[in-house]
């Protein structure tokens, strides 16, 4: 008979619940507790890429795929290489990323991983049972890391654009690609009334992962994503003799909606799912590896799950760029353009990293165009 009794359920074997669960495993405090962690898959395929910045040595360096001291921004009419030191723009496969982890994590004798699909989640006064495909287990504390965007889209008070993008890796018969650089944006590319670009991860000079992404409320058939990699590729990089060699694609919520209505006392929906991606990039890796340890914490109080908050002054900086986008969605490659004409990247990097002081915000804010943001900004104070 399998166990069915758990202290701690965490749904979903991704980033956030892997980085959650092996955090757990090392801390002594969560020694006795057991730990069951659910996933309908088995987490053996290179399904997504994971990119960051960060100044030296880091959380992650054993499985850095390929790292970057260089990136490359285009607008229109203006392009610029950027060396970014003491910042490396770092990039995490997704396999390499899950091998490691759940190597850890079936190390630590508390913690239990099935390949289970969950399909229902009860909540009673004093534990959660959770249904699957093969059994109904119980715990006091379940950590939900599934995403439904639905849960984002049931209000209005904040808009949600989305992230979206198909990837291509590619081998060329020729080299093509500057290894040295990371592609962050190109808005050189028609942008047809949203904000468009191109990101490019070169592993050498003739492999490369490129990826066409939106920032905006509609997905395109996936045939338009693919043509815009092919006339790029063709266009852009001279290239049309190449191996599609892997296949990626996604779509990330970019929202301040941040979720506090799904969280109870004894359920708490963690990564994409708890509003951990960074609103106005998408960006979730690094953002999740900050949040882990703060809801660590969280857990030792033992209050409901339900009272931790992670709003911040730059939930509003945020807020406000979303609703530029929102309201005119082309004005993303003009506010991006003006902002890497007038700040250096590691400024960029440092105040999307939430790093900076005040003073810091003002001027990288100072950076961006003006009239839109404060249009934006007396629309959501009046």
């Amino acid at each position: 008979m399998p166990k069915l009794q758990y202290d701690y359920i965490i749904i979903g074997a991704g980033a956030a619940g892997l980085m959650l669960a092996d955090t757990m495993g090392k801390d002594a405090f969560f020694a006795e507790k057991s730990i069951l962690l659910l996933d309908k898959d088995t987490k053996e395929t290179n399904d997504r890429t994971w990119c960051f910045w960060e100044k030296g040595a880091g959380l992650f360096e054993d499985i850095i795929y390929k790292e970057w001291n260089h990136i490359f921004f285009a607008g229109k009419g203006f392009s610029k290489r950027y060396a970014i030191p003491p910042y490396t723009y770092k990039m995490v496969r997704g396999i390499d990323f899950y091998s490691a982890y759940l190597a850890r994590i079936r190390t630590y004798p508390n913690i239990t991983f099935k390949n289970e699909s969950v399909t229902g989640i009860d909540e009673k006064q004093n534990e959660v049972h959770i249904h699957t495909s093969a059994h109904t287990y119980s715990a006091k504390e379940v950590l939900n890391s599934v995403f439904d965007y639905k849960m984002a889209i049931r209000q209005n008070t904040y808009p949600v654009l989305q992230q979206h993008f198909i990837g291509w890796v590619v081998k060329t018969k020729k080299p093509v690609f500057d290894a040295s650089q990371a592609t962050y944006m190109d808005f050189s590319i028609a942008q047809k009334g949203n904000t468009r670009f191109m990101y490019i991860l070169p592993y050498s000079t003739d492999t490369a992962l490129i990826e066409y992404t939106l920032f905006s409320e509609k997905l395109l058939p996936k045939d338009a994503y693919e043509k815009a990699i092919k006339d790029y590729l063709h266009d852009k990089l001279d290239c049309s003799d190449y191996e599609i060699v892997e296949k990626e694609q996604g779509s990330i919520p970019m929202t301040c909606y941040d979720f506090k209505e799904h969280h109870t006392d004894r359920i708490r929906f963690i990564g994409t799912a708890g509003g951990w991606a960074k609103p106005s990039t998408g960006y979730t890796f690094m953002s999740t590896s900050k949040k882990i340890p703060q809801l660590i914490a969280f857990l030792k109080t033992g209050k409901p799950l339900k009272e931790l908050s992670f709003k911040n002054r730059f939930w509003f900086y945020d807020l406000l760029l979303l609703d530029v986008l929102h309201s005119d969605n082309e004005k993303g490659h003009l506010i991006f353009q003006k902002l890497f004409k007038k700040r250096d990247p590691q400024l960029i990097f440092k105040f999307l990293d939430e790093d900076t002081n005040i003073f810091e915000d003002i001027y990288y804010i100072l950076g961006c165009p003006k009239i839109p943001f404060t249009k934006a900004l007396i629309k959501r104070l009046f």
